[in-house]
């Protein structure tokens, strides 16, 4: 490009065709998946999952730089922990690769078959959802989650990482496109916006002229806020997770602190960690204390209404807006709650339909609680953590979709998929 004409380009038009183009050859990948049979997509996996091993120092490198600049920037704790990568985090996302690869082809599958009184044969059948945009910011990992469930439901995706993991992602995503060249399918079938400027996520939730199917945001309350406000296409999100952990009158308090204790400070900054902790008063007498006590000594910061207060003079109140908080920190919100019905109206009315769990040894309690809290994901005497799609058994997940609409709870393979009717006659024609 000659001085005259650097100086007359224009930076926006530059970045909106390139964005185009990629969409474009995207939909083109998409076709060939579609196409493509299971052992040319699981090959590709497990080429992307050796390489991601064999280049690991390439990646904790890059990262290192990503975590270096954070730090510097003053991010918050829960926030670095999302970006960090380590050998074991580097591991994960191979393993998970591999546990996609090994899952059943989600695509072909025949989901019902029926006969008309005509004659015609009837079936639906499973058929990848297209081009797959993925807009997400702190979490590396989700670079290998969502190319490698994309490609295994026979879907394109398009990918556009947080510019705090820009090298990270960078990292990571040649060593998906090197899983693709390996099988011999196209390496636009996994693309990666290659810029941080955040007018790339305005022109993806524009649909990049027809291009993207579906957007999948994950990342934090403002981002995902700004892509259900203005997506142009249909979304699967979660805008916040205030989870609930509710110690039923009938709960074992040894189950109670081991199954709190994990679901609040396993990890605080993921999605399914409990946010707030309701106890039945039948069983605060004997409770109460001991719970409240094990959070505080675990080092978490308990916010409370006046029976938790009580409990230990380390409680600060709880105000109104604590109890629809995502604190996604060592930070959790209690109340004394009068029965399991006051629990179930307490989630509905503050609750984001995420996760939430009922810990009790009462069965016909628990199965109120199941049936009646209207979450993506409601629990049993298990840790509220459990809400992830490798924990389900999925490989890995895309997101967590609280909407209610195709894709609800961890967005797998399945949930990746959408069907057609295929109809077959012997000559019928309609009368």
């Amino acid at each position: 490009m000659t001085a005259a004409l650097a100086a007359t380009a224009d930076p926006a038009a530059d970045l909106v065709a390139e964005m185009r183009a990629l969409g474009a050859a995207a939909r083109g990948a998409a076709r060939a998946l579609a196409l493509a049979p299971r052992s040319q997509k699981d090959a590709a996996l497990t080429a992307a999952a050796a390489a991601l091993r064999a280049r690991s120092g390439e990646i904790l490198a890059a990262n290192a730089q990503d975590v270096a600049e954070a730090e510097k920037r003053g991010t918050a704790g829960a926030f670095i922990d999302r970006l960090k990568l380590d050998p074991a985090r580097v591991e994960a996302m191979a393993k998970g690769l591999e546990e996609i690869a090994a899952l059943a082809d989600p695509v072909g599958r025949r989901l019902a078959t029926f006969t008309r009184p005509n004659g015609l044969v009837i079936d639906r059948v499973a058929t990848p959802l297209g081009v797959v945009g993925v807009i997400y910011e702190s979490r590396p990992n989700v670079t290998a989650d969502a190319g490698g469930l994309c490609l295994k439901a026979g879907c394109a995706a398009i990918l556009r990482g947080g510019s705090e993991s820009f090298r990270s992602s960078q990292a990571i995503h040649a060593c998906l496109v090197e899983g693709l060249r390996a099988a011999g399918l196209p390496e636009a079938a996994i693309a990666r916006a290659p810029t941080t400027d955040r007018a790339a996520v305005g022109l993806m939730l524009g649909g990049l002229d027809g291009a993207i199917d579906v957007i999948v945001p994950r990342g934090g309350k403002s981002l995902v806020a700004r892509v259900q406000a203005e997506a142009r296409v249909p979304v699967f999100a979660h805008l916040e997770g205030i989870v609930h952990v509710f110690v039923h009158a009938a709960a074992d308090l040894d189950m109670a602190k081991t199954v709190l204790k994990n679901s609040k400070l396993r990890r605080t900054g993921v999605c399914g960690a409990a946010e707030t902790l309701l106890i039945d008063r039948a069983c605060a007498p004997t409770h109460l204390t001991p719970l409240v006590t094990m959070l505080l000594e675990a080092g978490c910061a308990v916010r409370g209404d006046a029976a938790t207060q009580a409990a230990d003079p380390r409680v600060t109140p709880a105000r109104e807006e604590d109890w629809s908080t995502e604190y996604l920190d060592a930070v959790i919100s209690v109340k004394v709650v009068d029965s399991l019905d006051a629990a179930i109206a307490h989630i509905e009315r503050y609750g984001s339909h995420h996760t939430d769990c009922i810990v009790t040894g009462d069965e016909g309690a628990a199965a109120r609680f199941l049936a009646e809290v209207d979450s993506a994901i409601v629990l049993h005497n298990a840790s509220t953590q459990f809400a992830d799609g490798g924990e389900f058994g999925f490989g890995a997940e895309i997101g967590i979709a609280t909407g209610r609409m195709h894709a609800r709870g961890p967005v797998g393979v399945e949930q990746l998929t959408s069907f057609n009717y295929r109809v077959r006659g012997t000559g019928q024609v309609r009368p």
